[in-house]
């Protein structure tokens, strides 16, 4: 007896050059708090992943050049 799914399975064929802008437009639709708390998603897993360790603070790093 096989069961009804619950959730839908859907796919969306998305053109290569289509790709970005849809990425740009879907992240300008979400709230400042939503796209801060993926940023620090991202930063955590980047350093579990390359260092073991996720840093307590961001270390200030600032560079200065002649013009």
């Amino acid at each position: 007896m096989m069961k009804k799914r619950k959730i839908a399975m859907v796919a969306n064929q998305v053109k290569m050059d289509e790709e970005d802008s849809r990425d740009v437009s879907y992240w300008l639709k979400q709230p400042a708090s939503a796209r801060l708390a993926e940023v620090v998603r991202l930063r955590r897993e980047y350093h579990l992943r390359v260092d073991g360790v996720f840093p307590d603070r961001i270390e200030k790093k600032v560079s200065r050049r002649k013009l």
